[in-house]
């Protein structure tokens, strides 16, 4: 077997893994669990599911107002009435600081994650916040990515399984599909900011004009103060990128190599 082949197929299966451990897998174990929970069927939610959630929201940011001992225990979490958020990796974080919110509370605002398949964080709190400046709120936007999202990880891991498998230089091209991933998720990411920025309603208490909120870094809206970095998930999907760009490209090398 060629070296650039034995290359690619390392690089490609790292990235898979990655990809499967932080996203595909806890998708699929937590998927339809928040219907479940907010349907008043909590009795549904299997214990492979929980398990899952309980693993993976070890030190993640839990709502002031969930009680500690429920901390990353889901049957706690749901019979507290406390607020859940989904499993996978969180990708992005933003927070928001406002004068009402006092810093001892709140040391780095009210924080909101963005996930794959949903959020998690304050979020009750930050669409608090969003209705009163005539926002909607967040679950609003990205439905359809939130849909689609675990099976078109399903998807791409299975072109990924293909492209370790075989070699096609059709099947190659599959790879710079995770190879751009981090910027297909921010340039929808912005966009959505954009769309809420741009379509605020009259039910607003403070009025403020149409705007674009922060993407990247600090930013100033109205009296509040907005903070929007990537958080471990997004660079996940980075690592993810990268390994598929070098599998790509060693796979390339290994079939001209062979063809000439």
């Amino acid at each position: 077997m060629h070296t650039s082949t034995v290359k690619a197929r390392v690089f490609a299966t790292l990235a898979l893994i990655i990809l499967t451990l932080s996203f595909t897998f806890p998708m699929i174990a937590f998927h339809g669990t928040l219907n479940k929970i907010d349907n008043n069927q909590a009795n549904e939610v299997s214990s492979f599911s929980a398990s899952v959630w309980n693993l993976y929201n070890q030190g993640r940011y839990k709502s002031i107002s969930t009680p500690k001992e429920a901390h990353n225990d889901l049957q706690k979490m749901m019979e507290s009435a406390s607020e859940i958020g989904v499993a996978s990796m969180p990708i992005w974080a933003v927070s928001l600081e406002a004068p009402n919110y006092p810093k001892d509370a709140f040391p780095e605002g009210i924080p909101v994650f963005f996930h794959f398949d949903g959020f998690s964080g304050e979020v009750h709190e930050m669409n608090t916040i969003n209705h009163y400046v005539g926002m909607d709120p967040m679950w609003v936007g990205g439905t359809l990515e939130r849909e689609i999202g675990i099976y078109a990880l399903l998807a791409l891991s299975l072109g990924m399984f293909y492209f370790i498998a075989y070699n096609n230089k059709i099947l190659n091209y599959i790879m710079l599909i995770p190879a751009s991933l981090p910027l297909l998720f921010v340039a929808d990411y912005s966009y959505w900011l954009y769309w809420f920025g741009h379509n605020l309603h009259d039910w607003g208490a403070f009025k403020i004009k149409p705007f674009m909120p922060t993407v990247f870094g600090d930013g100033k809206i109205a009296q509040f103060t907005t903070h929007s970095y990537p958080t471990i998930g997004f660079y996940m999907i980075v690592a993810i990128s990268l390994l598929s760009l070098l599998a790509f490209f060693a796979k390339q090398k290994a079939l001209n190599e062979m063809q000439s």
